[in-house]
């Protein structure tokens, strides 16, 4: 009988231990996972992946992870156009309010212009994004005595598969790297969010039809800029620009813009609708079309 005893007194210890050790596991994933930042201040995915809004990068870091915890999320955007479709799926992770990283694989379907481009009917370019972003000085909510911005700097490589077409269109190469510096304000007295990136690329169409071109090569600064109102706490409204190279003598490329809501309906799910203008693509006027955004995470 003592032997007995002593046996369940031990596997009762042991029981213990466990469920100690598996509550202070908990407690540090709680801690770990922690979302202590208020809702839309990670923003949501660009179509390159990394937090911002649709087409523009701003500076702080994606999810709601506070200094003392990360964020991860996984997004799938869909933008069907006039003439082409665009598809994009992807996760990114933001560690400890100071470095994003990001994963984006872009598909754009040329439907039916792809007959007409000599590239066969539903030909699609793909490709594959990997970012970094790095928060230098600035925090969007504490900073609201001052008028500093969230200062971020970050990197996108970016590989297309399709290098023997994008060749044959007048691109350099088929892969290449953007640099971009953002700057982000949050003015939370006035429910109002500024945002402005200057990206150096040589990116056609964001890599999509290959980098450089027969026109121009090398990098160029180019502009993108949000601003968006917040109506409460889930809502934003607003409005973005994007200037882009023209580097492809068979087809001038345009800016792109567009409005937006975003509907944060808890810290774990949020949706974006938009109306976006992206102008001529491949000789093919007018592309716009109505754009659709969703992004998961914890």
């Amino acid at each position: 009988m003592k032997t007995l005893a002593l046996a369940a007194g031990a596997v009762a210890a042991c029981v213990c231990a466990a469920l100690g050790g598996a509550s202070a596991a908990r407690a540090q994933s709680v801690s770990l996972f922690d979302s202590g930042r208020l809702l839309l201040t990670g923003g949501v995915a660009s179509v390159e992946g990394s937090g911002g809004g649709g087409i523009a990068t701003w500076a702080p870091v994606t999810g709601y992870g506070t200094r003392d915890g990360v964020g991860l999320n996984a997004h799938a955007t869909y933008l069907p156009l006039k003439d082409f479709d665009f598809r994009a799926f992807g996760v990114s992770a933001g560690l400890f309010d100071r470095v994003e990283l990001s994963y984006t694989r872009q598909a754009f379907d040329t439907r039916s212009a792809g007959a007409k481009l000599g590239l066969g009917k539903g030909f699609t370019f793909d490709q594959d994004v990997w970012g970094v972003k790095a928060r230098l000085i600035g925090d969007l909510v504490y900073d609201q005595d001052t008028l500093l911005p969230v200062i971020s700097v970050g990197a996108q490589y970016k590989s297309n598969d399709k290098g023997a077409v994008v060749h044959a269109v007048g691109a350099q190469r088929a892969s290449g790297i953007d640099y971009y510096l953002s700057a982000t304000k949050l003015f939370l007295a006035q429910s109002l969010l500024v945002s402005g990136a200057v990206r150096l690329t040589e990116a056609n169409q964001t890599g999509l039809l290959g980098f450089g071109g027969d026109r121009n090569r090398g990098y160029r600064p180019e502009f993108e800029g949000s601003a968006a109102y917040l109506i409460n706490k889930h809502i934003a409204i607003g409005a973005e620009v994007r200037t882009k190279p023209d580097n492809l003598g068979f087809a001038k490329e345009d800016d792109w813009g567009d409005v937006f809501v975003a509907y944060a309906i808890n810290k774990h799910l949020s949706v974006t609708a938009a109306y976006a203008d992206l102008g001529d693509i491949a000789t093919f006027r007018k592309q716009r079309g109505l754009y659709l955004s969703l992004q998961a995470g914890f």
